[in-house]
């Protein structure tokens, strides 16, 4: 998977002495990465030089995979631990609990990029991952106060995303210590091994839930382990594991855009670097302004689409909770495994057509999968009546059948009462819009399948290269915050339009967001290009 490019061949004898501190057990630089405190002397990679740093890169991945997996691995427990530690939780304070991730790390990407750019990565790495830790053995504990369970709980997710920052320090770090040619297969990878810790969380979740919700007790402690606490744990001895990794492997290192190293300087004694003292004025903003609304628009329109899936299905086929959330969590488990053969697929595609040319199809795909899941034809879904609340037959809202996509792994006692399934009559829409098909439900699953991946990765490589040799941390992490500003933001709006108004109305904006961001996409199309081959169109037109 780390492939040497052309310019990280073997030559020892050229790097001599320059690299000899940038090589592995030397001191650390505490300048940002490949900006002011870096400078290339122009010589080849070593080999010694070269493995360093790919094993550093791929602590990084390590890193992703284990916050995904500490993300994921209790995100189907959730609702009947809540429910069990704190009979005042309802289903709208679910969405609290869910969306405190997202919050905690939209607030932390920013802090922890900005960190990363003046300190050692191995500072904010370590602190969030310590920050993640600390929250998952608070979420063990949640049970053992007397009252307001549920929002100690809520403070452990939040601090739980607080921690998930650090990706806005790891994909800056990978940003500067691949070249041009590396990067693209570099943020792929990134993002696979983020995408498996997500696919493999819940099958931990599965395996711990063998357990049972007794468990063990381990009373000198007062800590229970059950099915509900027994993964946060788990958790919590990954990033134990990688906080170790870190300090025994994790190196700072840094290559240009050709893969050449670069070595600390003391940048108050060198200024002749034109390229790094250009690169604050001459980042094109328009690009990378554009490209942060792009990545927002992408997680925004896949949050809506894994937030509607249990609702939708129960609506227009008439599932039940317990067949909607397993369906649909196998249904999900499968594009999660789409999403990866497609990352690894756009690393080699990429070199024939382009980072913009396959961002612009797969906002293209993904535009299509929501337009295949407009409401059309004659046929109406079945109705669950209102007369059925007179029967003392449960009905759901749409708030209570999302919560109920929380509930895979554990299921909660049964009431011996038969469940209303069908489209609420109280969603006045269920009376005239058209039942979605199933067919079209599938294929919209398949193409997002392919369409969300490949302009994630895509969007990440051509931000880093827009960027250039300009420190990326602070960057990094807004590109961060806008993709958990899409994910809080997504659910709410996808649940009050589809409430009110149905899935016609919810998916015909849908299909309008993404159009007009691909009006913006051609539009800054041309300025979607790497900082070095900007810098060269600007020194061309000065001289």
């Amino acid at each position: 998977m780390c492939l040497v490019s052309v310019f990280d061949v073997y030559k020892p004898v050229m790097a001599g002495a320059v690299l000899e501190a940038a090589s592995e057990g030397q001191e650390e630089p505490l300048l940002g990465l490949c900006g002011e405190g870096w400078r290339s002397d122009n010589v080849m990679e070593t080999l010694q030089h070269y493995n360093s740093r790919w094993r550093s890169i791929w602590i990084m991945y390590m890193t992703m995979f284990f916050s995904s997996v500490g993300f994921s691995i209790v995100i189907m427990s959730i609702w009947p631990y809540l429910q069990q530690i704190d009979k005042t939780a309802d289903a709208s304070f679910l969405g609290w609990i869910i969306a405190s991730y997202s919050i905690g790390q939209m607030i932390a990407s920013p802090f922890f990029g900005a960190w990363s750019n003046y300190r050692p990565r191995r500072e904010p790495l370590v602190v969030s991952t310590s920050i993640s830790v600390a929250a998952n053995c608070l979420y063990a504990y949640v049970h053992l106060p007397t009252s307001h369970n549920k929002y100690y709980m809520l403070v452990a997710r939040a601090l739980v995303g607080f921690g998930a920052g650090n990706v806005a320090v790891v994909r800056s770090y990978i940003a500067g210590a691949t070249s041009v040619t590396e990067r693209t297969s570099a943020m792929a990878n990134t993002s696979a091994c983020q995408a498996v810790g997500f696919i493999l969380g819940p099958v931990f979740q599965t395996l711990f839930a063998l357990i049972g919700e007794k468990g063990v007790t381990w009373t000198i402690i007062h800590l229970q382990i059950n099915m509900y606490t027994a993964p946060v744990l788990f958790g919590a001895l990954l990033g134990t594991i990688n906080i170790v990794l870190i300090f025994a492997i994790f190196r700072e290192h840094c290559v240009d855009d050709m893969g050449r190293p670069q070595r600390s300087i003391n940048f108050e004694a060198e200024e002749n670097d034109e390229m790094s003292q250009g690169s604050q004025e001459n980042i094109d903003h328009v690009a990378v302004i554009s490209t942060n609304i792009l990545f927002f628009v992408i997680l925004f329109v896949f949050a809506v689409f894994e937030t509607i899936a249990t609702p939708l299905t129960m609506d227009m086929y008439s599932w039940t909770r317990k067949k909607a959330v397993f369906i649909n969590g196998f249904i999900l488990g499968a594009v999660g495994i789409e999403s990866v053969i497609v990352f690894l697929t756009v690393k080699v595609l990429s070199k024939k057509t382009g980072e913009r040319a396959i961002l612009h199809g797969g906002l293209v795909i993904t535009l299509v999968g929501f337009f295949v899941l407009l409401p059309w034809g004659s046929q109406l879904p079945n109705i669950q009546w209102e007369d059925v609340k007179n029967n003392s037959i449960p009905r759901l809202t749409f708030s209570e059948s999302l919560a109920s996509s929380w509930t895979l792994q554990t299921q909660l006692p049964s009431n011996n009462t038969v469940e209303a399934t069908g489209c609420p009559v109280v969603q006045s829409w269920c009376l005239y819009t058209p039942v979605i098909h199933l067919g079209q439900y599938i294929t919209t699953v398949f193409l997002i399948g392919l369409g969300y991946p490949a302009c994630n990765v895509m969007s990440y490589t051509l931000y880093s290269k827009i960027l250039g040799p300009k420190p990326q941390g602070i960057y990094m992490g807004w590109l961060t915050a806008c993709g958990s500003g899409a994910r809080i933001l997504g659910p709410v709006f996808v649940s009050q339009l589809y409430s009110h108004f149905g899935p016609r109305w919810a998916f015909s904006l849908i299909c309008g967001i993404v159009l007009l961001s691909l009006l913006l996409l051609e539009i800054v199309y041309k300025r979607l290009v790497a900082f070095s081959v900007r810098y060269e169109r600007l020194q061309e037109q000065i001289s």
